[in-house]
């Protein structure tokens, strides 16, 4: 990866040859290694590193922006002639103000991990060969992937500007699938790809798996669920893409619009964003080089405010909270570290809790209905099981859900005490599991042989 030192000497270099009013520089490096399994054998292995130079010119308030993979003196010489050389087709921002100053708060530049960064191919082999004798044994085929991750980020601006971080962590999913139409799933995240325990999951994997043999259908309805982390997470990503970036609430296409300070969600649901959580290891700083700060999104139900960058910063007269995205990019922020407050219960006592209802691993190919009222779509996947009397009882065939992921969020019974951190996306999301009421969940039907 790039240290400090050649990251400032190629930022630099590219701003020295800015002569517009304003210029940014932002450099990124990332590197994943990856092994992917699948019937219970390796499948590919993959380690690539990218290099990315963006180049953002201001002049006039009309803004060229362009990246290249080309660091040489020439490459990045180049890159910004050809930024200011678009100026001229470019139309003014009348709403644009200024890029972001130097802040004085102070920043982890480095949270690299020596479990991950001398973690080999072999040692993702061996962890991965276990996985595959566990499948073995219970008759179950394994796939999934595991990937180290790196990132190099570093930023500078005409305005004195100046951080750099780096990064990385690890992340193991594993599915575990029988001949019964019966499946288990997990995934593990840590900054130490030493701290993954492949073993636990791969266990977990196919318990799920053998317990979910030749599901059971049940009829559609309003359901009392136990939600794990990662199904809390797959609602909770999707519920951030739509209302907690700047973006949206400023063009009032966000179900935040108009509502801050009142209630959307239940007392017992407080969700913030916060990229110095000890749990995760992703930048500390955005893609303008501000320090990413802790944002309180919902408050025990009240919703109490949003990520922003400097452009929406400007406009609606606050502060940048560090949540810039790429120059490219044109969603606009969004939190990247979301934090869930746990309750006071482990996750075994929400399903002993309860009389009747189900147990949901994760869901599978979530997708929006309806954003302004968080109303999505998609189905249970890898173990879903009857829960009576307060326990486990018998699998059921997935389902399909239409729920507004606030009015679930209204509903939260119980929370867990443990949570996990669970990846998607580029997100980070440290969540416990929910017992959630009233639950939409609807019966998917039978298929039929077709020509």
């Amino acid at each position: 990866m790039i240290n400090p030192e050649k990251a400032e000497k190629i930022l630099k270099a590219a701003l020295s040859f800015a002569t517009s009013d304003m210029a940014e520089a932002v450099l990124e490096r990332e590197r994943l290694a990856l092994s992917r399994f699948s019937e219970n054998r390796i499948s590919d292995v993959i380690d690539r590193e990218e290099t990315t130079l963006y180049v953002r010119c201001i002049n006039d308030k009309r803004i060229g922006v362009i990246a290249t993979g080309d660091i040489s003196p020439n490459g990045i010489k180049q890159a910004v002639l050809d930024c200011e050389g678009m100026l001229k087709f470019m139309v003014p921002d009348e709403q644009f103000s200024t890029l972001p100053a130097p802040v004085e708060t102070k920043h982890r530049e480095r949270q690299d991990s020596p479990g991950t960064s001398f973690y080999e191919p072999a040692d993702r082999a061996n962890v991965i060969r276990r996985i595959a004798g566990i499948a073995h044994k219970a008759n179950l085929e394994a796939s999934g992937a595991f990937r180290q991750e790196w990132k190099m980020l570093a930023v500078s601006n005409t305005l004195g500007v100046n951080r750099f971080y780096t990064g990385s962590h690890a992340q193991l999913s594993v599915t575990m699938s029988g001949k019964d139409d019966n499946s288990g799933w997990g995934m593990a995240y840590n900054p130490d790809a030493v701290q993954i325990d492949g073993d636990n999951l791969a266990l977990t994997a196919s318990r799920i798996a053998m317990k979910s043999r030749n599901p059971q259908s049940i009829p559609s309805g309003k359901y009392t669920v136990i939600l794990s982390p990662a199904a809390v997470g797959q609602l909770l990503i999707l519920l951030s893409f739509m209302g907690f970036g700047c973006k949206t609430l400023y063009q009032k296409r966000s179900f935040m619009a108009g509502h801050i300070g009142e209630k959307i969600a239940g007392d017992n649901f407080t969700v913030y964003d916060d990229a110095n959580d000890e749990n995760f290891a992703s930048p500390t700083i955005d893609y303008e080089g501000i320090p990413r700060q802790r944002v309180a999104l919902v408050e025990n139900g009240i919703a109490r405010g949003v990520v922003y960058n400097s452009y929406y910063a400007n406009l609606m007269e606050t502060q940048s909270t560090g949540h810039a995205l790429p120059p490219t990019n044109a969603f606009g922020p969004y939190p990247k570290n979301l934090v869930v407050a746990g309750g006071e219960r482990q996750t075994d006592d929400l399903v002993k809790s309860t009389q009747k209802g189900l147990l949901v691993n994760h869901f599978w190919y979530l997708n929006y209905l309806n954003p302004m009222r968080t109303m999505v779509t998609g189905t249970t996947r890898d173990g879903l099981f009857l829960v009576e009397n307060g326990e486990i009882t018998t699998p059921v065939k997935n389902m399909r859900t239409n729920q507004s992921i606030l009015e679930a969020f209204s509903n939260i019974e119980e929370l867990s005490k443990d949570r996990v951190v669970y990846p998607q996306f580029g997100v980070l999301m440290k969540v416990p599991a929910m017992k959630v009421g009233e639950f939409n969940l609807i019966a998917e039907e039978e298929e039929t042989d077709k020509c």
